[in-house]
């Protein structure tokens, strides 16, 4: 077998070309994994259940398929889960109390076509509780920390799967995507994080947040990776009403070596104020590097941008609202008797939700309430409507948009959490996208005080294949993917 420590600096697609050449097995490649969890779970604090033996399972069923010659990509490929996805062999508790040690009945849809793809799971990764926020400080289980450097965010609310791929203790991981949930977390890690269209990937057995935004996808350590795991789990799903019946293309048939006829939009409305002068100069070298590449630069307008974070703030509490009133304490998951049901209600659902959950949901009701709705839910829809518009008519003149990821790089623990407002900033340039339904990718493209910056490729939607082949070539020109934290590396905690 090779180094261990080789084995998790791999990138999946690496390993997968090393598995059929029978240089290591699938289970040698999961032990490296799993001894890599115990060493640095202690400073990180990525997972909230490592499934050991279910890995080590999987693992050697992959290995019998390899010797057979039934293989995928991502067979006896390690793989973290976010854990707001369902699954039968470990808890799903959304990082809630509410929920804690709670087993689903089923997988969700994209871990039953992992399962099928023999992949291996190595645990369930951590989140800010229901999705909500921006840091993964929200857990009811502890923060998860930046690898790049443990006194820092690894941003949210999939830092745990953002901060298990920099960490070198998964692979690849799935999150899920709200308000910016996996771009901006890969962006704090230096990772590559992807929001797929709304629809493309089933939403079928995620606990939701946002009905109408959610969407899973893929972090990896490179564009090649994310494409293959994004393949994987995209696709119809009768399942989910939701879900596009559009065909899934091979994203790998359009990665090309450089950006020749390809129109990059840059919009005015990107440059905000309170954004950091090294993320700034960092992202501008990205777009003039794509540039080089071939890539002509347009100057776009995008009008109703400035609108994105207050629509956002209506509309997800509004849909949270309604979608966490099932967590009542009589079904499933946590239920403090008391002696009337409604008393059972308050002290399920007050000692049960966090409060950043409570206040989301206290924000949301109020969207809805009578006298209200229309002033504040209708109004929210009709600026989604104009903000979709706009993407549309850029679309007409350009293949993709780059932007930021992050106006700020990884910020320190603790230091927004009494200031909500400034909390919710941390998403101001990923939320658009959400509330277009366009995919979008971030990418390591540069460091601001050591830590890393990310650049953000919006497409048009159902147009994943084109931001891929942009990220893939911009990567394949500048190897910033290939930077990994030294802090977690030299156990510097």
């Amino acid at each position: 077998m090779s180094d261990r420590s080789e084995c998790t600096t791999l990138t999946a697609a690496e390993a997968s070309r090393r598995l059929a050449r029978r240089e290591f097995s699938a289970r040698e490649l999961t032990d490296a994994h799993l001894a890599r969890i115990e060493e640095v779970e202690p400073a990180v604090h990525a997972y909230l259940h490592v499934m050991a033996d279910v890995a080590r399972t999987q693992a050697d069923t992959a290995d019998k398929r390899i010797a057979a010659g039934d293989t995928t990509p991502l067979t006896g490929i390690p793989i973290a889960l976010k854990d707001i996805l369902c699954t039968v062999d470990a808890p799903t508790t959304a990082a809630s109390r509410i929920l804690e040690g709670y087993r689903s009945p089923y997988d969700a849809t994209v871990v039953r076509r992992l399962r099928e793809q023999g992949a291996v799971f190595l645990g369930k990764t951590n989140t800010d509780e229901f999705a909500m926020g921006s840091s993964t400080e929200n857990s009811a289980f502890g923060p998860t920390r930046n690898p790049w450097d443990t006194s820092r965010v690894p941003g949210g609310s999939s830092g745990g799967s953002a901060a298990s791929v920099a960490a070198e203790e998964a692979m690849l991981a799935l999150g899920s995507d709200t308000g910016g949930s996996i771009r901006q977390p890969a962006g704090f890690c230096g990772v590559v994080g992807m929001k797929p269209t709304y629809g493309r990937v089933s939403r079928y057995g995620l606990i939701a947040f946002a009905s109408s935004l959610d969407q899973i996808g893929p972090f990896a350590r490179s564009v090649e990776d994310a494409a293959i795991l994004l393949g994987a789990i995209a696709g119809h799903d009768s399942f989910d009403s939701t879900s596009l019946t559009a065909a899934v293309p091979d994203y790998l048939a359009g990665f090309r070596e450089d950006l020749r006829g390809v129109r990059v939009g840059v919009a005015r409305e990107y440059i905000v104020e309170g954004m950091e002068p090294g993320v700034d100069g960092a992202v501008k070298g990205a777009i003039s590097h794509l540039e080089s590449l071939g890539a002509e630069l347009v100057e776009i307008s995008l009008p109703h941008t400035e609108y994105a974070l207050a629509t956002y703030y209506v509309t997800a509490p509004a849909e949270a609202s309604a979608n966490l009133a099932r967590f009542d304490g009589v079904k499933y998951g946590l239920r403090l008797e008391e002696p009337t049901l409604l008393a059972t209600y308050e002290r399920t659902r007050g000692e049960g939700f966090g409060s950043e959950v409570k206040r989301r949901i206290m924000l949301g009701t109020y969207a809805l309430s009578s006298g209200y709705y229309d002033a504040y839910y209708v109004k929210a829809q009709k600026v989604r409507t104009l903000i979709k518009k706009d993407f549309e008519e850029a679309f007409e003149k350009v293949h993709v948009i780059a932007a930021p990821t992050s106006p700020t790089v990884a910020f320190p623990l603790g230091a927004r959490t009494d200031d909500p407002y400034q909390m919710y900033l941390a998403d101001v340039f990923t939320i658009p996208a959400n509330m277009a339904g366009i995919p979008g990718i971030a990418v390591p493209c540069g460091f601001s005080d050591g830590l890393p910056v990310s650049l953000q490729l919006l497409g048009k939607s159902l147009d994943e294949s084109t931001i891929l082949a942009v990220a893939h070539a911009y990567e394949r020109a500048t190897g910033w993917n290939r930077h990994r934290p030294t802090t977690v590396a030299g156990l510097n905690v």
